[in-house]
């Protein structure tokens, strides 16, 4: 069964007519110049350099090719969001394995980078369900690569996760599918201590069972130090008589629902977009949570990629900074940042961050490596280790004398997550000199696929483009 009514060849054509095109673009780009991807959306919060850039149409690659009831896997364009692509599954009782909290996150940018979600803890991050992929290379070339022990190439296959574009672009992925139900029941957890809630959260991925079913999902909330809450989440196949599906893509909230509700139900979609309508907790920030403002703002804008076009022109126009200004605040620093660690030093890492950045609400997200055999160099985890991702998006004020790019905090958050044996996202700000860096992410693996498949450097090396150009 395929997702599109044409046939199979049919889309192989277009899409290798498509392939044809941005290789052809790349050719003819200026060789002294970057390379990057003119996309109309992104999700990174780091900055990026004014110098000229070519940009590589990809709005070829923007869609689903094909999907595979039968086999449970699908043929997807690199550039195609997680809304697009799960708007094609879910109607065959199909989703990704591992679906990222925001709508306007691609494919290809959630393996090249670093996605996770609640189903993390069983199904580990998005590249650990891809099986095959086409990364168009800095030769010019459009290489398949596989994780097979045949493949020659097999090193690009698993070293392209968290290289962010420095090695290439996906430009198709095939991927796994798992079947969904068309309901999720999920029950908020309350725990009054960062050590009770570890020592639940390890529990239950131990054992994947709560109240005699299932555990699907599995993510937490942190609203203060004696205030933290993890939700299991159950896929069903029909809801309770009397009971009906929450609604959190207008009035109502999400993350306030946490307080306030032991139990709810929504539909698979909405729990897969739960987090997006209000940025989990940053819509606030604009105001979309005062109930005024939300009545007057527009259903369809309330979703992250709106957002996201705010800080946008906040960013270009600098009109929170303006006003603090004038109003004698200090200057603040934007602390914007995903980190993971070992679970058993979860506890020690929140008692650091409540007293030195102040931050809340925070995300906790359980992960494990899917494949126990697999080693992915770029972002290395022990097999045999669960770690939490910990979430924080925000901004802190600074002392006297301070300056928001020096970014003090987040160069202590960085130290603390070296020492605990984490790591952090790059899709925002980061500030590790070259060697720490380098021996964080892969260093030695890295330099030599660089070599072999960028020879002449016509992407950015990965420490220029998320530490250099910042």
């Amino acid at each position: 069964m395929s997702y599109q009514s044409s046939s199979r060849q049919s889309w192989r054509l277009g899409y290798d007519s498509a392939v044809k095109a941005i290789r052809a673009q790349l050719e003819h780009a200026p060789s002294n110049t970057p390379i990057r991807l003119a996309k109309a959306t992104s999700n990174l919060f780091r900055g990026r350099s004014a110098s000229k850039v070519t940009g590589l149409d990809v709005t070829s690659f923007a869609r689903v090719l094909d999907v595979d009831s039968a086999a449970r896997t699908a043929e997807v364009g690199g550039m195609t969001t997680y809304e697009d692509l799960v708007a094609a599954t879910l109607p065959y009782g199909l989703m990704p394995l591992c679906v990222p909290q925001l709508r306007t996150i691609t494919l290809g940018g959630a393996v090249t980078g670093l996605g996770i979600e609640s189903a993390s803890f069983r199904s580990g991050t998005p590249h650990e369900s891809v099986l095959e992929m086409d990364i168009l290379t800095g030769t010019g070339e459009v290489l398949t690569v596989t994780g097979d022990s045949q493949d020659p190439r097999r090193e690009l296959f698993y070293t392209f996760p968290n290289s962010y574009g420095s090695l290439g672009y996906a430009l198709r992925l095939k991927i796994e599918l798992e079947p969904t139900r068309p309901f999720v029941h999920i029950s908020h957890l309350r725990f009054d201590s960062a050590e009770e809630l570890t020592a639940a959260m390890k529990a239950l991925v131990a054992s994947r069972i709560f109240n005699d079913s299932p555990i699907d999902f599995l993510d937490g909330v942190v609203f203060s130090p004696t205030e933290q809450y993890l939700t299991v989440g159950t896929m069903v196949g029909e809801l309770p008589e009397g009971r009906s599906a929450s609604d959190y893509t207008g009035m109502a909230i999400y993350y306030r629902s946490i307080q306030t509700h032991k139990d709810d139900y929504l539909t698979i979609n909405d729990y897969l977009w739960r987090w997006d309508t209000d940025w989990f907790w940053c819509s606030r920030a604009f105001g979309a949570q005062i109930p005024t403002v939300r009545a007057l703002w527009p259903k369809s804008k309330l979703r992250s990629d709106v957002y996201w076009k705010l800080i946008a022109i906040n960013r270009k126009y600098r009109i929170a900074e303006k006003l603090d200004a004038l109003r004698g605040k200090p200057p603040r620093e934007p602390v914007v940042q995903d980190i993971e660690i070992p679970v058993d030093h979860l506890p020690e890492f929140l008692d650091f961050f409540h007293a030195e950045i102040g931050i809340e609400p925070i995300w906790l997200c359980p992960l494990q490596q899917r494949d126990p055999d697999a080693r992915w160099p770029l972002y290395e985890f022990d097999p045999d280790e669960l770690y939490v991702n910990v979430g924080f998006w925000s901004t802190v004020p600074l002392a006297t004398g301070e300056k928001p790019e020096d970014g003090k905090k987040n160069r202590i958050i960085e130290h603390e997550v070296t020492k605990m044996g984490g790591r952090k996202s790059l899709y925002s700000t980061a500030f590790y000199n070259e060697d720490e860096f380098w021996s964080i992410y892969g260093g030695q693996d890295y330099e030599q696929v660089k070599r072999k498949y960028d020879p002449d450097g016509r992407f950015l090396g990965l420490y220029e483009k998320v530490v250099g150009e910042q």
